[in-house]
């Protein structure tokens, strides 16, 4: 896109390319709205957009309309209450850190945590005593937690208040959520689970479990991720006694807009409807199509899936046609030039394209023909013929100790950050040249986006092969957080620090 090109141009250029979306959000575009009788939306967007006038009701004193909707989400998901959100899962983690562990305390968690939970700990003065994902060495991904990691953890830190995991992870992994809540459980822990990516596993057997049905007491769901709300919408479940509501409720405010949007509100109204009304129907489409779909792919010379590995959410479709000398960055930029197929992420010779419970059986024809005619052509692309002008959701960032230089479409392996000293976070800071940092402690987080993953967290040392990494990522034009416009970080002004 042309740094001329406004906001609104690009959408109604885009809108106009009829491109098969296999990325968030779930709706995958306004068809699915038409299904189900909700046209009127569409059509009356500025009409709706309000404030709070009477009858309206208040999100942070919810007693009509707003309440009436987390009600029937609560029902929906078989828990004790819901909340409403318009500030994304992360304000929904946010805010659930802030309620569960106090001031100064300690928080068992991933390290492949989204960013906002950094910043909750920032926000809460939290110390994180981390617990990493095992390396899934033929994908080179993060995989899931193990509960015996976690069990470890608590018993060496027992004034730890929490415990926090990421499942699905990016990647559609889960955690074992059954076992990890006994354990948490059973020591008096709270556990909270961003299942940002996995608001659909609720309501399918063909899929894990969710983290509600397997124990967990706080869970995020981005409704707009897979299903059909619009972006930055999401649900927090609450369903312990452990958790204080009122202060969970404190917590929310204090995140989230007080001018919060009833468009998004309105969409997750919408939702809570179609989930409603349709949801076994739209479930047994979606799980047949990706059937339908998988068996078809499987066919293809060359190409490799993740197939339905135990706790894959398999709706989340990961290939590769790396055998036939195509790694996931050009792959994923043939899609898009030649097919109009937008995906979700790439990693080394991987792909993830991202369904959701708005793509149509159409949408799998449209990408299973792309992949047999890719995979078809009499030539192998050069290995460093990948684009340098990859779209936004073209890198993985979920596995903190696998890197890609994707350029070749091979593994760089970084240091894992748990083989790296954690220091205090500086107090005096200095911004310096990232090419010079090597050695230093950073003081603000460094984060690959999307999905927003820190790369380097307050209190690490930088490593060498973490700045080649970050400089690799910005010659390609991909965003890096963290790292401003002159190439400078922010670390600790002493040599000690």
């Amino acid at each position: 896109m042309s740094a001329n090109t406004s906001i609104h141009d690009f959408l109604a250029q885009h809108s106009k390319k009829e491109a098969v979306s296999f990325h968030m959000p779930g709706h995958k575009g306004s068809l699915l709205y038409k299904r189900f009788g909700f046209d009127d939306f569409l059509g009356n967007i500025m009409n709706y957009d309000i404030t709070e006038i009477p009858g309206a009701d208040n999100l942070f004193q919810t007693e009509g309309a707003i309440k009436s909707v987390q009600d029937r989400y609560a029902a929906l998901y078989g828990c004790k209450k819901s909340y409403l959100l318009v500030n994304g899962s992360s304000g929904g983690n946010i805010a659930a850190i802030l309620a569960s562990v106090g001031q100064g305390k300690q928080l068992i968690m991933a390290r492949n945590c989204h960013k906002s939970v950094f910043n909750a700990l920032t926000l809460g003065g939290i110390k994180p005593v981390y617990v990493y994902p095992e390396t899934i060495g033929e994908y080179g991904i993060s995989g899931a937690i193990e509960p015996a990691a976690v069990e470890k953890l608590i018993a060496e830190n027992p004034d730890a208040e929490a415990v926090f995991i990421t499942s699905p992870n990016y990647y559609g992994i889960c955690s074992d959520i059954k076992s990890i809540a006994q354990i948490a459980h059973h020591s008096g822990k709270i556990l909270i689970v961003d299942e940002a990516h996995g608001a659909h596993l609720q309501f399918s057997k063909a899929l894990p479990a969710s983290a509600l049905e397997s124990g967990a007491d706080l869970v995020i769901n981005s409704t707009h991720k897979t299903l059909a709300s619009l972006t930055q919408s999401a649900v927090l479940h609450c369903n312990s006694e452990i958790v204080d509501h009122y202060l969970l409720e404190d917590k929310l405010q204090c995140v989230q807009s007080t001018s919060p949007s009833y468009i998004l509100m309105a969409s997750l109204d919408i939702n809570a409807k179609i989930l409603e009304r349709h949801r076994n129907v739209l479930m047994e489409e979606w799980v047949h199509n990706l059937d339908l779909f998988y068996r078809r792919i499987s066919k293809i010379p060359g190409l490799k899936t993740m197939g339905q590995m135990e706790g894959l959410d398999w709706t989340k479709i990961n290939f590769s046609l790396g055998a036939l000398g195509i790694s996931g960055a050009q792959l994923d930029h043939i899609l898009m030039e030649e097919y109009n197929i937008f995906i979700e992420l790439f990693t080394g010779d991987w792909v993830m394209a991202m369904s959701g419970i708005g793509n149509k059986s159409e949408d799998y024809d449209r990408l299973a023909s792309a992949l047999e005619a890719i995979a078809g052509k009499d030539h192998l692309y050069e290995s460093n013929s990948s684009p340098n002008d990859s779209h936004a959701s073209s890198i993985d960032y979920d596995s903190a100790n696998e890197r890609n230089d994707k350029k070749k479409g091979s593994g760089v392996r970084l240091t894992p950050p748990k083989q790296a000293l954690m220091f205090d976070i500086p107090t005096q800071k200095k911004r310096v040249k990232l090419a010079d940092s090597e050695g230093m402690i950073c003081a603000s987080s460094i984060i690959p986006y999307p999905p927003g993953i820190p790369l380097i967290c307050p209190g690490e040392r930088i490593e060498a092969e973490a700045i080649a990494y970050i400089q690799t990522m910005r010659e390609l034009g991909e965003k890096v957080i963290g790292v401003n416009e002159l190439g400078e970080v922010i670390v600790g002004s002493n040599p000690t620090e």
